[in-house]
């Protein structure tokens, strides 16, 4: 199962909490809707990586609809970049994560077979992945993103075999001096987003995760709720604690006995149009840290 399924799972959990609020949450989502097709980013123009959690929020929340005007807009504007031949790593995989959230149908086969050989030619000489094409070492961000869309496409890295151990061995080769992981080797201090990547990659490949790591994730936890970005980092934030407590609850990692002081600092991000904030010091909700905010307040709902 990809990322994006099992984070979805999590994110439909978020209905128990929000109860007769989930409907503010649809009702956020489609207000960023942009009647040419996608979704708008922050500045309010169509954008495919916002639209990819827009998408994703709104399949969470039982309510994308797959046929109708909406629906034909949306696979219009996807249509609109083809087999992603002139994006990035990043919105190349935005791409396959948004054609994920429409019918199997809707994506040719012909294009299903682009945009894997556009994953493929961010493979890196360690036999990882990064957003740079032709790099010699792999980063966790650029591992994480092509082991998903390569699931989300039906073709995922084998659990066995070559592949999948140089794949293995260049996640290893991030590991932080401190016990977390970084984007990048050698270096002296992890990120809590990096490392659960590299936890989800490991876990995907049927590798187990090393000792400690569990441990260096909740170390992240800040006392007044949420987890924050680095070792350093003053405050919180909503996606390194979606990814956090992501990642713990694929550890099996205890951490419930925080879990009021987890929904007191999700709850204190959310607006009343039913969108949440990145952190305390973030003035604008966004698709993205909506769909972080589901996935949060979904794991901490159980």
């Amino acid at each position: 199962m990809s990322q994006r399924l099992q984070l979805l799972q999590v994110g439909r959990l978020a209905r128990r909490t929000l109860d007769e609020s989930t409907g503010l949450v649809v009702s956020f989502i489609e207000s960023l809707a942009d009647p040419h097709g996608g979704y708008v980013n922050r500045g309010g123009r169509p954008d495919l990586y916002y639209t990819s959690f827009a998408l994703d929020a709104l399949v969470a929340l039982d309510a994308l609809p797959t046929e109708g005007p909406r629906a034909d807009r949306t696979r219009a504007f996807l249509d609109g970049f083809g087999g992603g031949e002139r994006l990035d790593l990043v919105h190349r995989c935005c791409l396959v994560r948004a054609w994920a959230a429409q019918p199997p149908s809707a994506l040719p086969a012909d294009r299903r077979e682009t945009l894997l050989a556009g994953v493929a030619a961010h493979r890196t000489a360690d036999g990882g992945y990064a957003s740079r094409s032709g790099a010699d070492r792999g980063t966790a961000y650029g591992c994480f993103l092509a082991v998903n869309a390569r699931a989300d496409l039906r073709s995922p890295v084998p659990e066995t075999g070559p592949e999948a151990d140089a794949l293995a061995g260049c996640v290893a080769g991030l590991r932080a001096r401190d016990g977390g992981f970084a984007n990048a080797g050698g270096q002296p201090e992890g990120s809590t987003t990096a490392t659960a990547a590299a936890v989800s990659v490991l876990r995907s490949l049927g590798r187990p995760v090393p000792a400690g790591v569990a441990e260096w994730i909740l170390a992240r936890r800040h006392p007044a709720g949420g987890f924050t970005a680095a070792p350093d980092a003053p405050i919180p934030d909503l996606l390194s604690t979606a990814v956090a407590l992501h990642a713990l609850d694929a550890l099996e990692a205890p951490w419930r006995q925080w879990r009021e002081g987890m929904l007191d600092f999700i709850d204190s991000l959310w607006t009343a149009e039913g969108a949440f904030h990145g952190s305390w010091a973030d003035d604008e909700p966004d698709a993205e840290y909506t769909f972080y905010g589901l996935v949060a307040l979904g794991h901490a709902s159980v």
